[in-house]
């Protein structure tokens, strides 16, 4: 789409280990973390930074909803009203309070 400026802000942070990590190789999910390497490697600044799930709740929503669906590419339309929810959520700066016992 053209686009030379990502930020990917993922909720875990096994993950970014994983996707900034080296071998992986004998990971089970190798395939999917490879891909991520694969995408890294264009021809863009691509940012990924760890951002706690109540920071983001439209995101959220759509990986939550991810785990009820069969693996694949899944479109999901603007009208779902859901999604608008979430959306109004996260431009209005709605807060939720959370207790972080250990970052590390």
């Amino acid at each position: 789409m053209g686009y030379s400026h990502v930020r990917m802000e993922l909720d875990s942070r096994c993950a970014i280990h994983l996707i900034q990590g080296e071998d992986t190789s004998d990971h089970q999910h190798a395939a999917v973390i490879d891909r991520f390497h694969e995408l890294l490697r264009r021809d863009w600044d691509v940012t990924v930074s760890h951002i706690y799930r109540e920071g983001n709740k439209n995101t959220d929503f759509l990986a939550s909803r991810g785990h009820q669906l069969y693996i694949g590419f899944h479109f999901v339309p603007v009208t779902d009203p859901a999604l608008w929810f979430y959306l109004l959520y996260d431009i209005e700066g709605v807060s939720e309070s959370r207790l972080v016992l250990n970052e590390g």
